[in-house]
């Protein structure tokens, strides 16, 4: 069986993959150089990709700071400090639009040329920050359209499957399963708004979540911060 894993680099999508492996897909790995502020993310998706064996590692590049209206893809600051309650209130602007949209219409594509019919996603609806394009409603009709509008799906060639296994996990979950399957989260990165030199910033939404799973999973969490809330 063969499987192509949406690779970020971060703790959920390296998880994901391991996830893939362990019931025995072979592991096509596709990640996204998009004009994201934080790029140091790719770094640590080639790293994790290397580590947990993959068959192929495809980067796929493409600019939507053509489009912009996010603070990862335009000139709009990322917000620092928020509580739980404040990131579950609305849809933040680290929102990019159509992202997974975007990042899953390359990869069915990808998988549609490799013959892999399973694509793997580390969407999470618990400990996320209220993307709509994570959503298990919005997934399942993701591969709905997957199976209707690909040769593969119409010609009968096999049946596309979107895969989320961290979906109902909170980020404690994952990151002991992560633990459990081998994955090393030294090498993965989260931070939306990393230093010149690479440290997470430790203030916005992604580390602050990152932060929070590490230590309620009893576990070290091995990222070398900026500072940190908490």
């Amino acid at each position: 069986m063969r499987a192509v894993i949406l690779l970020s680099g971060g703790i959920d999508s390296a998880t994901t993959l391991a996830i893939a492996r362990r019931d025995g897909y072979a592991c096509l790995a596709v990640s996204f150089d998009y004009g994201q502020r934080h790029r140091y993310e790719l770094e640590a998706a080639r790293k994790v990709a290397a580590s947990l064996g993959v068959v192929r590692h495809a980067i796929i590049s493409f600019d939507m700071r053509t489009i912009g209206g996010s603070a990862l893809t335009d000139d709009i600051a990322v917000p620092k400090g928020r509580d739980e309650t404040q990131m579950g209130g609305d849809i933040p602007v680290t929102y990019v639009p159509a992202r997974n949209t975007i990042f899953l219409s390359f990869a069915l594509g990808f998988a549609e040329t490799e013959d892999a019919f399973d694509l793997f996603i580390g969407a999470n609806a618990v400990d996320y920050s209220g993307y709509p394009d994570c959503r298990p409603e919005y997934l399942r009709a993701f591969e709905r359209m997957a199976n209707l509008a690909t040769r593969a799906g119409v010609e009968g060639a096999g049946t596309f499957r979107i895969h989320a296994p961290l979906i109902r996990m909170t980020k404690a979950d994952i990151i002991r399963t992560g633990v459990a399957l081998g994955v090393d989260f030294g090498l993965t990165h989260s931070c939306y708004d990393p230093t010149p030199d690479g440290a997470a910033c430790g203030q916005c939404d992604s580390c602050t979540l990152r932060i929070k799973g590490f230590r309620e999973a009893g576990v070290t969490d091995p990222t070398r911060y900026a500072e940190q809330t908490g």
